[in-house]
């Protein structure tokens, strides 16, 4: 596998200057993802423009987080799932759920299971599963949230397969045993 630079916002290429030092900002540190996609700017910056109109949806932060564990998990990346895990217990979700997701099984609550199976059937069907908008409307969610969830599994399929592609390392705070996670401890879906 090629080595990938890990850019900070003093070396990385002019395009992706500006967003990386307002990631950096944001987050109080540059996160290796974003270091790494720094390399393409249109990467880079498709990446965070996705990122933050999801934070903003139509959906709430608890269910933001179902949606991308569901697509994590799905594409057995370590790094985000990792890193949802703590995106997920700082949006307030319950512990229970945050295993269920990490085992690759959807929540216990109702309308949480039913986001799950919406996002996680139209990601394994790259979106051939037209069925799967009535059960999911069915169940309270709106039109808006539909494209919503293709919204975040587009940001994830940025994400999970420049992790894969590029092996970007996990970040110092990944060092937690609560956090810690490889594709065995999913069990295949139901």
């Amino acid at each position: 596998m090629p080595d990938f630079t890990l850019h900070t916002p003093q070396t990385a290429p002019e395009g992706s200057k500006t967003t990386l030092e307002t990631v950096t900002k944001t987050w109080g540190f540059t996160p290796k993802m974003h270091a790494t996609l720094a390399e393409s700017p249109s990467a880079l910056v498709g990446y965070e423009a996705l990122w933050g109109q999801i934070a903003s949806s139509t959906l709430s932060a608890v269910e933001q987080q179902v949606a991308y564990q569901a697509v994590n998990v799905l594409h057995r990346c370590g790094y985000c799932t990792m890193g949802h895990t703590f995106l997920s217990r700082q949006a307030g979700m319950d512990e229970a759920t945050i295993a269920r997701l990490r085992a690759g099984q959807p929540p216990e609550d109702r309308r949480l299971a039913a986001l799950w199976t919406f996002t996680r059937t139209v990601a394994e069907a790259r979106a051939e599963a037209p069925e799967a908008v009535p059960i999911f409307l069915a169940a309270g969610f709106t039109n808006a949230n539909v494209l919503d969830v293709v919204a975040i599994i587009a940001t994830k399929v940025i994400a999970n397969y420049s992790a894969a592609l590029a092996g970007v390392p996990s970040e110092e705070f990944m060092s937690d045993p609560a956090l810690a996670w490889t594709p065995s401890m999913a069990t295949p879906a139901q």
